[in-house]
């Protein structure tokens, strides 16, 4: 059995094909999304989920969320005394979803498709592998989420043929992918987005407002826990601003009340350079599909940041019509990647579905061209295979030395859009021993094959010589050995987790907690009185004592929490 995975940047989710049917799968709170978000308490015991999103208020130095945006970095982050690298972050996400599906399924689960963001590069997508490998799981293949999304839509009416965009906003991520449905076949026409641009910025920007318009004082910008606190009450403004015209955004800072009453009109406002960076996107793989918005038959929204009026009234603008919003915007992808799997496994439910994909970044090397002046620029991209090729592909370019008697030539392969090699990804070199000759006359075939799986073939040939080499660039972030990833996976697995029977305990206290430190006066004392009654109801290791007490304290915080 092959599972799918949504690794967010705010919420995991993993589902299997029950039946023929994707099904997500619940964790221990018997919720499908899972916050991702990790945490370290004072016992150096890591917290996973629901429980660590809770601390992000009380505990923000010893709790992080949102590192899917640091995949693909060398960026350490230290909790406690512990410290990680995005990738062992995300694998502690995995291992939970991992545990979840097994306490459901009642047998080890190990082979899975994970979805990645449309435009994450090869640095990110390695990194997302390696993930999947840290947390015991074999990865068969890395999905980009809006044709997961696109796979999910089209087989709720696998009859029609329609062309349909697929707008993807989630936590930190924006994708855009154009699609073709046709004869039972699945075409991406072309791919775009941001990998730095998602909900979390429209929070950002209602946190940097609510400073601005308060007059809190600039060093306060270094209080970690102040900061926390106001991001902790703009998320919640933001999530209101869905279904209300106004909300007030109101919260002490050193003792003093601060009050921003902030308008649907007003947050639009802040966040119009954001809205102008999703319509980039958009418009280029408008132009690469060669499509103009008038031949579209159908806009879906995708992820969570989807629910903002700013941004479904922006995709109504866009496209001068009602966007499609009646399928799950947070469960979508995880459950297209289900019905990828079933196309893996050749499940008869999908075997009339067929899926082709695109390359989401050009590939190409780094060359020289004459400058004009008896000189040359050195660090131009020679495009092999462009963006939005239909994948598998394989294209050829040949260069040519441009220096006299040269007796080795370095070919270096390149990531990216930009003119510049400096500015894209570097993949790797190959260098190739050639026969001296004046410029010009010893010329090399560079052919580049590149598949569904990311993994890139590279064959250069000595044209003169028939000399031919071979680089296969499939290997995990930062080159990680086998040794590597087996030495890393056993420290994350020594490390001291809290027990998934107890999460639903540890959840409650840390909500509770949390309320505590935000609440004052009679409402803090209420708080204060219901966490020494669970306390104690928790040292009695009464199970179903336990479970009536939780299910009264979750109760009587949903009234606090509400009514405040």
């Amino acid at each position: 059995m092959i599972l799918g995975i949504d690794l967010g940047t705010t919420h995991s989710l993993i589902s299997y094909l029950k039946d023929g049917v994707p099904v997500a799968i619940a964790n221990a709170h018997g919720e499908y999304l899972t916050p991702s978000v990790i945490s370290v308490d004072e016992h150096g015991t890591l917290i996973v989920g629901a429980a660590a999103k809770e601390r992000l208020f009380n505990y923000p130095d010893r709790t992080i969320a949102s590192f899917k945006r640091l995949m693909g970095s060398t960026t350490v982050v230290k909790l406690g005394k512990h410290e990680f690298k995005p990738e062992d972050l995300s694998a502690l996400i995995l291992r939970s979803l991992k545990a979840d599906a097994e306490a459901l399924l009642k047998h080890e689960v190990r082979e899975v498709i994970i979805s990645v963001p449309a435009y994450f590069n090869d640095q990110q997508r390695k990194a997302t592998r390696l993930a999947g490998e840290l947390a015991g799981l074999t990865v068969i293949q890395l999905l980009n989420e809006p044709t997961a999304a696109a796979l999910f839509h089209g087989i709720q009416d696998r009859d029609t043929e329609a062309k349909f965009l697929i707008f993807d906003l989630g936590g930190g991520t924006f994708d855009v992918s154009i699609l073709e449905k046709f004869d039972g076949i699945m075409e991406v026409h072309a791919t775009g987005g941001d990998s730095f641009l998602g909900g979390d910025d429209f929070t950002q920007v209602l946190v940097d407002w609510f400073v601005q318009q308060t007059n809190t004082a600039t060093n306060k910008k270094n209080n970690a826990a102040l900061m926390a606190a106001i991001r902790f009450a703009a998320e919640s403004v933001k999530c209101k601003l869905s279904t209300q015209a106004t909300v007030e955004m109101s919260m002490l800072v050193d003792g003093v009340p601060k009050t921003l009453t902030i308008s649907q009109e007003t947050f639009e406002a802040q966040c119009k350079p954001l809205l102008e960076r999703l319509r980039a996107p958009i418009e280029r793989a408008l132009r690469d599909a060669r499509l103009r918005t008038t031949d579209l038959d159908e806009v879906v929204l995708v992820g969570g940041a989807t629910r903002m009026p700013i941004v479904r009234k922006l995709v109504a603008q866009l496209f001068a019509r009602l966007p499609s919003r009646y399928i799950d915007p947070d469960q979508t992808i995880a459950l297209g990647v289900a019905v990828c799997a079933g196309l893996r496994l050749r499940n008869e439910a999908f075997s009339e579905v067929v899926l082709t994909d695109v390359c989401p970044h050009s590939l190409g090397v780094r060359v020289s061209e004459e400058d004009g002046r008896g000189g040359w620029f050195r660090d131009i991209f020679l495009p092999i295979i462009e963006r939005n090729t239909v994948i598998p592909a394989s294209r050829v370019r040949t260069i040519c030395t441009v220096v006299d008697n040269q007796a080795q030539l370095n070919v270096e392969i390149y990531q990216g859009e930009s003119r510049s090699c400096s500015n894209n990804v570097k993949l790797g070199a190959v260098s190739m021993a050639i026969p001296p000759k004046p410029a010009g006359e010893v010329s090399l075939s560079v052919r580049y094959t590149y598949d569904i799986n990311g993994i890139l073939d590279v064959d250069v040939e000595v044209e003169q010589t028939g000399t031919a080499t071979n680089l296969l660039i499939k290997e995990l972030a930062g080159n990680v050995s086998d040794e590597d990833i087996e030495r890393r996976r056993h420290e994350l697995a020594a490390l001291k987790i809290h027990p998934r029977d107890q999460e639903e305990n540890r959840l409650a206290l840390e909500r509770a907690n949390r309320l505590y430190e935000q609440f004052l006066g009679y409402e803090r004392q209420q708080v204060g009185d219901l966490l020494n009654r669970f306390n104690s109801i928790l040292e009695t290791q009464d199970v179903p004592v336990i479970g009536k007490a939780r299910q009264e304290l979750t109760e009587a915080l949903d009234y606090l929490e509400h009514s405040w």
